[in-house]
């Protein structure tokens, strides 16, 4: 079985840059996945990954921020999404 499309939104926000967000549910959770999600979520600013979430294989759940990669810890789609667009204002403003 394959894994199920959750979400999937491609947007250009007021400044033209691009917000993007993938989510998946898997048939069951793995030692990498123990949630049972994959997901990708990017804020890309002139063609450069500025803000991102994801779980890539092996690697667990972490984000990306402009050059710097550090743990995540993932509580619920819901949450993700919310921290995500939270760490996106926080960069409009300047303060990321």
């Amino acid at each position: 079985m394959r894994a199920s499309l959750v979400r999937r939104i491609k947007v250009i926000d007021e400044l033209e840059n691009t917000i993007e967000i993938k989510m998946w549910q898997l048939p069951k959770a793995t030692k990498d996945k123990p949630h049972g999600y994959k997901y990708s979520l990017v804020y890309v600013v002139g063609g450069k990954r500025i803000i991102g979430y994801d779980n890539a294989e092996r690697k667990g759940d972490h984000r990306h921020i402009r050059e710097t990669t550090e743990p995540y810890r993932f509580t619920s789609l819901k949450k993700l999404a919310s921290d995500f667009y939270r760490d996106i204002e926080r960069f409009k403003r300047g303060e990321l």
